[in-house]
């Protein structure tokens, strides 16, 4: 009786100690996380930040050179139509260095000289004319008595007309004498005791075009400017558009009237937005990681009220969500289930307590979520970012399952 107790005793330590083996090389479950298969709207966007801007904005620029005077408006100034603001005025006379001042001193006793000149020219055609006019008088009374043959009329009548286009020569050249000092002494005249001060210079008000806002100022100071400058910029602050650049890529799937959600803008909730214009030119930039980029501006006018957005002002940032491809009662997965296999998507189902691969036919991937053409039922768990243990067969310990109400 005691040998048997006690081989019953040596089997059941075997046992044990086998168990304790056992146990100790099978793997026991590994853990996941998993989530439902769902099924509802699913909707894939192009998320891009941009940057709201004044859909009608207008630059007032100088219109020809001078001295701008300094601008009273400041930015966020309300503007009627037709207010002057800013005034030119004519530039001040360059400096002129003592070379340059003697240079024109001589040319002004120079111009001086011409019109004494021109002024005996003057005096001497218009004695000639008279003289010509005393001898026709004379040659016509010979002639009225047969002293006088009319040749030598004729030649006294000719001398008359060459004597008055000779004073009237001499004239002109008197008036040009008197301007060419006039310009001399108006060029030296700054620097003379007889300057003009009383004058006040011509000047040029710039009127706004249309009635807004002054939303910024280029030039605020006195300064010289030349015709073209940018003076201040005048929008109205409460008609907003936001413009958000995209990748190439992604402005072939845009089209007018697409729905936008716009997000990360300040306030409270979402803004809802609708495509107006996708641009069809493209242009180049350069990304963070400094890799040349083809982006399209895409332009959105915002739909929600006016009220939610009174805060927005002109060159705001926000993060706008485009959206691309919306379905109807389709099956959805958190992306991260999905990997390649060789040419085909995959995921990993949880059944009967075992990981079961599953190949997937793949219809969208937008974000976070993926909808699923075939595959996969409804009521099914798939493992979401599954590790290298996870493999078809094993044992999987699933955590707690978080909520897939839609993709986006």
């Amino acid at each position: 009786m005691r040998i048997a107790t006690r081989h019953v005793a040596i089997i059941a330590g075997f046992l044990a100690a086998a168990a304790v083996v056992v146990w100790a090389v099978v793997p026991g479950p590994v853990p996941v996380e998993t989530a439902p298969v769902t099924k509802g709207r699913f909707v894939a966007s192009v998320d891009e930040d941009g940057k709201t801007r004044v859909r009608e904005r207008y630059v007032v620029a100088a219109p020809l050179a001078g001295r701008l005077g300094r601008i009273r408006f400041k930015v966020g100034d309300p503007i009627k139509v037709d207010d002057a603001v800013a005034t030119i005025t004519p530039s001040p006379a360059p400096l002129m260095d003592p070379r340059t001042r003697n240079e024109i001193e001589e040319r002004l006793g120079a111009a001086e000289a011409n019109v004494e000149r021109a002024k005996a020219g003057v005096e001497r055609a218009r004695a000639q004319s008279d003289q010509a006019n005393s001898d026709l008088a004379r040659t016509r009374t010979l002639a009225q008595r047969g002293a006088a043959t009319a040749q030598a009329l004729e030649h006294a009548e000719l001398s008359v007309r060459l004597a008055d286009r000779d004073l009237r020569a001499a004239e002109f050249l008197d008036h040009a004498a008197e301007h060419e000092l006039s310009q001399m002494r108006a060029l030296l005249a700054r620097y003379g005791s007889n300057t003009k001060t009383d004058e006040s210079p011509e000047s040029c008000s710039v009127a706004a075009p249309v009635a807004g806002v002054v939303l910024k100022i280029a030039q605020e100071s006195e300064t010289i400017v030349q015709p073209g400058t940018p003076l201040l910029d005048i929008g109205d602050p409460h008609d907003l558009e936001v413009v958000v650049d995209v990748l190439s890529t992604d402005a072939v799937e845009m089209r007018p009237g697409a729905e936008v959600s716009i997000v990360h803008w300040g306030g409270r909730g979402a803004l809802i937005g609708r495509v107006r214009r996708v641009e069809p030119a493209a242009f180049t930039k350069i990304s963070t990681l400094g890799v040349e980029e083809q982006r399209v501006n895409v332009l959105i006018d915002l739909v929600s009220p006016a009220e939610q957005w009174t805060s927005l002002g002109d060159a705001y940032q926000i993060d706008a969500q485009i959206v691309v491809f919306t379905k109807e009662d389709t099956t959805i997965v958190p992306a991260g289930a999905l990997f390649r296999r060789g040419e085909s998507w995959n995921v990993y189902v949880v059944k009967d307590g075992r990981a079961e691969i599953r190949k997937v036919q793949l219809l969208r991937r937008s974000g976070r979520f993926a909808a699923i053409a075939s595959g996969l039922n409804q009521d099914e768990a798939v493992i979401v970012y599954p590790s290298d243990r996870v493999a078809s067969g094993v044992r999987v310990a699933p955590r707690k399952a978080g909520e897939l109400a839609g993709g986006s």
